[in-house]
């Protein structure tokens, strides 16, 4: 997940930086720091990714368009 990916799925679900911090268990300055550019632990950014990710959004990497992120389609009923 890079910063900017940070910032885009925050704002698809309407995420304050402190509700942020408080679903991942980090500190607002940490998720401050990590959408300014700095490094962090893979454990504290894996963090932040479980809780996007546990609200039904993926990450989409750098293919020649862009890193991005989307809902993920809702799984297709079973009949």
């Amino acid at each position: 997940m890079l910063p900017v990916q940070c910032r885009m799925a925050r704002a698809a679900l309407g995420l304050a930086i402190a509700d942020l911090a408080k679903l991942a268990g980090v500190s607002t300055n940490t998720v401050v720091r990590f959408e300014t550019g700095a490094e962090l632990k893979k454990s504290t950014i894996d963090a932040l990714r479980s809780v996007f990710q546990d609200a039904g959004l993926e990450f989409i990497a750098e293919n020649g368009g862009g890193a991005g992120v989307r809902f993920l389609k809702p799984a297709r009923a079973q009949k």
